[in-house]
This record gives structure tokens, sequence and C-alpha cells, in this order.
């Protein structure tokens, strides 16, 4: 097996015990939205069976199965303390859990009908390789990517790399990257930062003192931008959202590449 189509060992290692640390409260947050752009952008979609790639510690699936988004669900995850944090999760429906290379899918052609990508792609060392497994093991690929690429991104570079992003992506680059691949793009969404998600980095991650003039800035914000990208249309969305998701098919072989 080449070096380059497995993920590194630096990374492995980063990643192993990352599922570990005492932040459920955090990450369940952020997969409470994540699982609803999941849901909304794949209506008109119903799946039977689910592979989420890079799992995490479970919480997107749980919270799918939770709303009987489907019947099956899958989970690979390079880190072991991921792997076991989705075992204790008993999620409903669950057929199973492997712990993976990072690009090798375990699994036949076609054999889902929708293969999530969660915040996934934004750590990929190799992301082609990885993409052409998804388009491999199932009929529709849902991702979701952050969008850290923004006016004064280039004095934040050391805050991404300390999440782990060594990629960085528009919503036209994503598009433009998966077009090149030979996807078919069928329905996508932008979306902010909730106010609530905010106000728990603002007072719990960073641990800062509470008040009712913080809480009132973060609500204004927030409208502040919903009605800028009501009156400037889909270009300011793009703009001013966090996080783009995106559903396709791989029915468009025509424009690959490579």
């Amino acid at each position: 097996m080449s070096d380059q189509n497995i993920v590194s060992t630096n990374v492995k290692t980063a990643y192993d015990g990352y599922y570990a640390k005492n932040d459920d409260g955090w990450r369940l947050l952020g997969a409470k939205y994540k699982a609803q752009h999941i849901i909304d952008v794949c209506k008109g979609y119903p799946a039977k069976s689910v592979l989420e790639v890079g799992a995490g510690d479970g919480s997107i699936l749980k919270l799918l199965s939770d709303k009987g988004f489907a019947e099956q669900y899958s989970a690979v995850e390079i880190s072991q303390s991921g792997v076991e944090q989705i075992r204790s999760k008993n999620i409903n429906g669950l057929q199973s859990i492997q712990v993976f290379d990072g690009y090798h899918l375990p699994f036949g052609d076609d054999e889902f009908d929708l293969v999530i990508l969660s915040h996934v792609l934004e750590h990929v060392e190799h992301e082609r390789l990885l993409l052409r497994e998804l388009k491999r093991v199932a009929k529709i690929c849902l991702i979701e990517i952050p969008i850290d690429y923004k006016f004064g991104v280039d004095i934040r570079i050391k805050h991404f790399l300390a999440y782990g992003h060594i990629n960085m992506y528009t919503p036209t680059a994503l598009r433009f990257l998966l077009l090149t691949e030979g996807f078919k793009i069928i329905n996508d969404l932008t979306s902010m930062i909730e106010p609530e998600v905010t106000r728990f980095n603002t007072y719990i991650n960073q641990k800062k003192s509470k008040s009712l003039f913080t809480d009132l800035k973060i609500s204004a914000e927030y409208a502040v931008k919903n009605v800028l990208c009501n009156l400037l249309g889909v270009k300011a969305k793009e703009q001013f959202a966090s996080a783009y998701t995106i559903l396709c098919s791989k029915e468009d072989q025509n424009l690959k590449i490579f």
C-alpha cells in the first residue's frame, strides 16, 4: 500500500485520543446543527442505509437515528477513542463501526444509499483520493465544510491549524473540486453559526463572563447578517456563512479530469 494512500502517522496519532477529551457538550451542540443540515439538504432523497466517514464520536449519527432519518447506519473513524465513543452511544440501527486508514473504505461498490462527510474534508491530506472512495461506495454523497476562507484569513492561519484544518474552501472552491471529480450537484445549503453556539463558545470555551450586553450583541449580529443575506442574495449568504453543505450524485462522469 502506498504511503500516499494512508493517513500520515502524525495525523493518526494526533486524533487517536482526541475524543477522550471531556468536551462532549461542545461536540453535541455542533452535531445538533450538522444533523439538521443533513436532514434539510436530503429532503426528497430518502436513504435506507447511511455511512458516515470520519464519524468522530458518533453524535451526528446518534441524532439522525433518534430522528428516524434512516434504517441502517455504519461508521468509520481514524481515531480509536472516537470508535469507543460511538460504541458507547448505543445508536439504534447501527450495523458496523470500524477504524479505517483515512482513505480506503472496507465496503463494496454502491453499498450505501448515502455517505456523509461532515467537517472532515478540511482535515484530509489527499482529498481527491477520499472523494473517489465516497463515490465508489455510495449512490449519493453529502459533504459539509466550514467556510474558513474569508477576509483576514492570513492572520488566522495558526487558529485553523490548531483545529487540524489543513485545507480551506469557499463554496465555489468545493463545487469546483466536486465537479472535477465527476460529481453532479443536487442540492446545497449555506448556514451561519447560530447564537446558541456562539454563546456556548463565548461563555464555556472562552470562559468569558456572562452579560446581557454580550447576549444582545450576539443576537443582534446574527439578525443583521440574516437581513443582509436576504437583501443581497446567494453570494452574500456564502460570504457570511460559517458552513456549506452540499448533496451530490455521481452521474456526471464526463467532467472528471484525473
